[in-house]
């Protein structure tokens, strides 16, 4: 499928300062696209501004196959549900009377309330006031809200923020399931490598308003340099008797490892440490981690 959301050289200046900088997204039909960065990097105003929220100072923007102009762009994103920043709700009033108010003013029918509920499972707190709500079903009362007139897109910002373990759980599982369950392409932004890495399935990486990378999952993955750790009985003449035979090995913080997966090479090297009377103790595959990938990226190290 194509891409549900296109962007060309989107960008943002507030005065000097460039916060969005000529950004090319493709956003996939049916995908979790984890729009991934540190803090400041520009994901929450490239979000507002794909919402119409923000006017972008250059570039153009393209949702369901049609560019977004101030004359259409109501007709565009009432296809579009999104949870940016905290939802503000009337606290002194129940979870489904706040969604009352809310399909009110998206001329949405009240029928659709318990479907909505149902997928955030909140029915059971439905009639409970929202002051009292935790973090967490606060968070999924405006997923709910986000998910009235059946959007075909949802934009989330940040949404696992400040919630504990279990709730950020349950929120991952929520997300995960709303494209294979209704056909919703969901565009997460996050710093939390971790979460998109358990959610996404395609990846935009921005850094200093700049998209370094964009591409699947799996092609992410690709970029981490696999190596094999190995555990001898002497490491140091291990690593001795592997580089003089030109295998590509590495010393590196006290431990040895191999920059290669390839099984030949690695029959090649413990046949000759064997033979060289060198015990394996272990054999260990490691690949770069999604943090790691993301240094690698950028060269700034990101807040978890």
């Amino acid at each position: 499928m194509g891409p549900v959301i296109a962007t060309e050289s989107l960008t943002k200046k507030y005065k000097e300062k460039i916060v969005v900088d000529q950004l090319d997204l493709r956003v996939p039909g049916g995908s979790i696209y984890g729009f991934l960065g540190p803090n400041g990097a520009g994901k929450s105003t490239t979000l507002k501004m794909l919402l119409g929220l923000v006017k972008p100072t250059a570039g153009n923007i393209t949702i369901l196959g049609k560019e977004v102009t101030p004359k259409n762009r109501l007709g565009i994103l009432s296809s579009t549900g999104s949870l940016i920043e905290s939802p503000a709700y009337y606290g002194h009033l129940s979870g489904k009377e706040n969604l009352q108010i809310i399909c009110t003013l998206k001329n949405v029918p009240e029928t659709e309330i318990p479907r909505v509920l149902q997928i955030v499972r909140m029915k059971d707190q439905q009639n409970k006031k929202v002051s009292q709500y935790s973090l967490g079903m606060k968070q999924r009362l405006g997923l709910a809200a986000a998910l009235l007139g059946n959007p075909k897109i949802l934009l989330l910002d940040e949404p696992t923020n400040g919630l504990d373990p279990a709730g950020i759980q349950e929120m991952r599982e929520l997300i995960s399931s709303l494209p294979r369950t209704f056909g919703i392409t969901v565009l997460i932004s996050s710093h939390l490598l971790s979460e998109i890495d358990q959610m996404a399935t395609h990846v935009g990486i921005i850094n200093q308003g700049e998209l370094v990378f964009q591409d699947s999952l799996s092609v992410l993955h690709e970029h981490s340099r696999s190596r094999l750790l190995l555990r001898t009985s002497d490491d140091q003449r291990a690593f001795s008797y592997l580089k003089h035979s030109g295998l590509p090995a590495e010393w590196k913080n006290g431990s040895l490892s191999l920059r290669t997966l390839e099984d030949n090479r690695i029959m090649q090297a413990v046949s000759l440490l064997v033979n060289s009377g060198i015990g394996i103790l272990r054999l260990e595959e490691q690949q770069m981690s999604l943090e790691d990938i993301f240094l690698h990226l950028t060269g700034k190290q990101v807040s978890l």
